[in-house]
């Protein structure tokens, strides 16, 4: 398996990790908030989380047009500072006012700073070795992915260690607010190593010298329309209902510990899976192995809600992996139908993965208040089967520009 050397891709990688450490953190601080702490309904949880994702996912496209033409040094760094910087604000505020919409308006906010990072960090993740992008860009969404999976672990480990006697209105946050610091390096690194906007332009001037990559920004629409509908199918399940994978075993009676590792299970096999799956868009058909990576996986969420002991894990390492795998191969596909402006096109298909994830979670939180997480779940599975043979209709590597 190829590794890539550029000092710049791991840069990258620290900052994708950090910052979605404290994204995941999210699903898992506002279960334990609303056991006593601020009681909050499915649809208020659904509700804050979605916003979050949509307000990173409608900005996307504007910060990967940018990073396109500055190369982004401050996008990214200054992103993943005003994430964590936020997170801190919304717990101190709910914890010292037990106000939702308090809650709720720093929380939302914080989704910019991931929305600035995203398209910048695949840009330069893309550009790094092109004759790797797929596996590439697979590892970076790995370090990502690992980042989603050890916040909701490391979130419900300091809470179990701060509250030893659970959820209680005077809940102990301190250790969260200490881990904060930890993004000092990833944020230092990128204003080191990411390039400035001299050095940045330099290196597209020699991509326009390449006459193998269009000069002018063409958007084939019918491919695109095609691709944006899988995405909205899969989003349901990626990252749609992750958030309510700590709620649907709360439920079951898991403490914060249990719900918080077994949601980190989900995401680390997303990555790793990623990583696979990657490699292998780098020397099969694409759209058959987004095909066969949704459509199994769509049996074991169709399954997950119904079992309540080891077997929830084997179960959520399979749904997590098997629908999360095809992540990176979606954001280089949409980079080859664009490929004279890379940022723009990650911005673009991470900010409508994110916001049909987030849409899909308000869904699934309205939804299941009337009928179930389990049933919701269920259903969910179904239209993570649709969308992996809706891959079957994306245009070949052959016929991209």
């Amino acid at each position: 398996m190829h590794v890539p050397r550029k000092r710049l891709f791991w840069v990258i990688g620290l900052g994708h990790l950090t910052n979605d450490v404290f994204m995941s953190m999210s699903s898992v601080i506002l279960a334990f908030l609303s056991a006593s702490v601020l009681p909050m309904t499915n649809t208020q949880i659904g509700f804050a989380i979605s916003a979050t994702q949509l307000a990173g996912a409608l900005s996307q496209p504007f910060f990967g047009w940018r990073a396109d033409r500055s190369g982004g040094r401050w996008l990214a760094a200054g992103g993943v500072a005003w994430n964590v910087s936020l997170f801190v604000l919304a717990i101190f505020l709910a914890v010292t006012t037990h106000e939702y919409w308090l809650l709720f308006i720093p929380l939302v906010l914080r989704g910019l700073g991931s929305g600035a990072f995203h398209p910048v960090g695949s840009l330069h993740a893309a550009e790094a070795e092109r004759e790797h992008v797929a596996g590439n860009m697979a590892l970076f969404f790995l370090a990502g992915q690992m980042g989603l999976a050890i916040g909701p672990a490391l979130a419900g480990f300091l809470l179990d260690l701060a509250n030893p006697a659970g959820p209680t209105p005077d809940a102990n946050f301190a250790p969260l607010f200490a881990l904060a610091l930890a993004a000092i390096p990833g944020v230092l690194g990128m204003v080191l190593y990411i390039p400035n906007h001299e050095a940045h332009r330099d290196n597209m001037d020699e991509l326009d010298a390449d006459k193998s990559v269009a000069p002018v920004l063409a958007i084939p629409w019918r491919a695109f329309a095609i691709l944006g509908l899988l995405v909205g199918l899969r989003s349901l399940a990626q990252p749609g209902s992750v958030a309510f994978i700590p709620v649907l075993f709360q439920q079951k009676g898991w403490d914060p510990a249990q719900y918080g590792l077994i949601t980190s299970f989900f995401w680390v096999a997303a990555g790793l899976s990623g990583v696979y799956f990657g490699h292998l868009a780098d020397r099969y058909d694409r759209r058959r192995v987004i095909m066969w990576s949704l459509v199994t996986g769509a049996v074991a969420y169709f399954l997950l809600p119904l079992f309540d002991n080891a077997l929830a894990f084997v179960l959520a390492i399979a749904a997590g992996g098997l629908t999360g795998g095809s992540h990176s191969i979606i954001v280089v596909l949409a980079q080859e139908l664009i490929p004279a402006s890379k940022g723009f096109a990650s911005g673009a298909i991470l900010g409508f993965i994110f916001g049909m994830g987030a849409l899909g979670s308000f869904i699934i939180g309205s939804i299941s208040d009337g009928i179930g997480l389990g049933t919701t779940f269920q259903l969910v599975a179904f239209s993570t089967a649709l969308a992996g043979l809706l891959a079957l209709v994306l245009p070949s590597r052959e016929e991209t520009p």
